[in-house]
Formats: structure tokens, C-alpha cells, sequence
């Protein structure tokens, strides 16, 4: 039915039980599913034993030691037991409305990509998975205060297998653009891309970045992240899931008749953002250093507290 490709970041403290709720909720999908983890992380291979799931030791990495895109998505297409595949961050716990969004997408379009809107939340312990009802108790748990992302925060891409070729370039995932530049190239082909954020509650566990050397200064602002903005060719090859032609509703499919509005509309407030920051740049700091011993002296400069 499907196969289900990841990779973690090694199995210590609470990223470990973020990690393990993610995968085992995945084993509990279908009972026809492949899911594979790649890396060689600490903890990975004895986890994949005991959740009975496929483990790929071997991943190319970027010079930096990030999971390469290209290979990962290649080979776990070439692993694929499955017409559908579907790549997931692994601290994502997928429920049974996903598998219906996918059973729907798939029999509705020969080619596809679905993706859709997180709900972050805190959960700190091993979900009990041994009880039938525990999808009902978990969503009773976190529906309340769970927080739905952006479209910008992407971490599913189920599609059906080949809709992403040898052309992917080597980027790092984890860091910036990654994400947005799957939805961009599949847009950009005129493949189906599907939003099904009204039908599938993903749920993102929230954790800290302390995995990455520089923690979120790394991950957000480091080479990795230059580095896969070059490779992506800048902004205009960047969509989040707000750019998706298609919406997957309770009532069954939909066009997203603001899928090229919201595209617009980013990318004027990419300029307005860029437009001031120049300002700052090149007038307005320049204006404050001339005028600072001017203010000074009128008891105009702001006291710190």
C-alpha cells in the first residue's frame, strides 16, 4: 500500500521518545507498509529491530554532515515495495485520516504530491499504543491546545513514486527550502499537488535543536542554509502548501482558486521586507549615528531600562 522513508536524529532523551511515538504510530497505518530509516545515527538500528521497520545505515551526506535530498528520495524509490511513497519528518505522528486523504488522492489522480498543515504540541512521554482507542484519546488530548502551523512548515510529501526523478539536487535536509523547493518542482511540472490540511490532523511534537552544533542559529542561519539557496536557484523556485492547486475537504476535492494570490502575495511581502531592510541598511541607522550626539545632548536617547 505504502512505503514510508525517513531519517532521525539519534535516539537520546526526549527527541528518542518523540522519535519512537513517530514511528510507531507510522507501523499502525496499514497493515501493508514499508517504512524505511536512513542514517547511521545512535540508537537507529536497534529501534528499527524493535519496531520491525527497514534500516539504511548508508545515506550521502553534504560536506557539512546533513542527510542528502537526492539520495534519500532516490533511493527509497528504488527500496520501494509500493506505487505510493511518502517521505516524513520523524516527529510527526500520522493517525488514520491520513491513510483515507491518500487511499482518495491516489485513486482520484494517476500523479501526485499531497501535503498539508502541521499541529504542533508538547508531549513529553511514550504514547500508550496498546489500547484500540488511542488515536480518539491522543486527539482528545492535544486537539484543545495544539497550535496549526503556516504553510510554510511542511512535513509530509506522500506522492506516488516517480514524480521525483534523478534531477533533485543534493540539498540538506532539515535546513531551510528544502521542503519548499519539493513543492515548487512538482507545481512547476503540472503534476496534481494536493492540500490536505482540512482532512489530515498531522501532528508535529515540539522539540529543541540542540541535535545541530549551532542549534537554531545553525539550522536557520548557517552554510547549509546558504547553501541550499543556492542550489534551489532563489525564491522564485520556492511554494509552500498555500500554493497547492487543489484542496482535499470533507466534501471531497476543490480547486484553490488563491493558490496563485498567495504565491503573489508572498512574494510582495518578501520585497516590503527586503525594501525595509534597506532603508534600515543605508538611511535610517546612518541618520541615527549623525544625529545620536545631537539627541544626547537634547535627552532624547532612549534609556535602558
Amino acid at each position: 500500500m505504502l512505503t514510508i522513508f525517513t531519517t532521525a536524529k539519534p535516539f537520546r532523551g526526549h527527541i528518542a521518545v518523540i522519535q519512537r511515538n513517530a514511528l510507531k504510530s507510522w507501523t499502525l497505518l496499514h497493515p501493508e507498509i514499508q517504512i524505511i530509516l536512513f542514517g547511521d545515527d545512535e540508537g537507529g538500528a536497534e529501534v528499527a529491530a524493535e519496531l520491525g521497520i527497514q534500516h539504511e545505515p548508508h545515506v550521502a551526506k553534504t560536506s557539512f554532515g546533513a542527510m542528502r535530498l537526492d539520495y534519500m528520495f532516490h533511493k527509497a524509490q528504488e527500496l520501494a515495495r509500493f506505487a505510493l511513497c511518502c517521505y516524513v519528518n520523524c516527529d510527526i505522528i500520522l493517525l488514520d485520516d491520513f491513510v483515507t486523504a491518500l487511499h482518495a488522492t491516489a485513486a482520484t489522480y494517476p500523479q501526485f504530491l499531497m501535503v498539508g498543515r502541521r499541529w504542533d504540541v508538547d508531549l513529553i512521554a511514550p504514547l500508550p499504543f496498546t489500547p484500540s482507542n488511542w488515536q480518539a484519546e491522543l486527539l482528545g488530548d492535544v486537539r484543545p491546545r495544539a497550535r496549526q502551523r503556516t504553510p510554510d512548515w511542511i512535513d509530509y510529501f506522500a506522492f506516488s513514486r516517480g514524480v521525483y526523478g534523478p534531477d533533485l539536487p543534493p540539498l540538506a535536509i532539515g535546513r531551510l527550502f528544502w521542503d519548499n523547493w519539493l513543492v515548487w518542482k512538482v507545481i512547476s511540472a503540472g503534476i496534481p499537488v494536493i492540500d490536505a490540511s482540512s482532512a489530515v490532523f498531522a501532528i508535529h511534537q515540539n522539540h529543541d535543536y540542540t541535535h545541530h552544533p549551532k542549534a537554531t542559529t545553525g539550522i536557520w542561519f548557517g552554510e547549509e542554509q546558504q547553501e541550499n539557496f543556492r542550489l534551489i536557484g532563489g525564491h522564485g523556485h520556492l511554494r509552500t502548501i498555500a500554493n497547492a492547486p487543489i484542496l482535499l475537504t470533507p466534501l471531497g476535492f476543490a480547486p484553490n482558486r488563491w493558490h496563485l494570490v498567495n504565491y503573489f502575495g508572498r512574494r510582495l511581502q518578501r520585497s516590503a521586507i527586503n525594501a525595509y531592510t534597506k532603508l534600515q541598511t543605508y538611511i535610517l541607522h546612518p541618520i541615527f549615528d549623525l544625529t545620536r550626539p545631537l539627541r544626547k545632548a537634547l535627552g532624547m536617547r532612549k534609556r535602558s531600562s
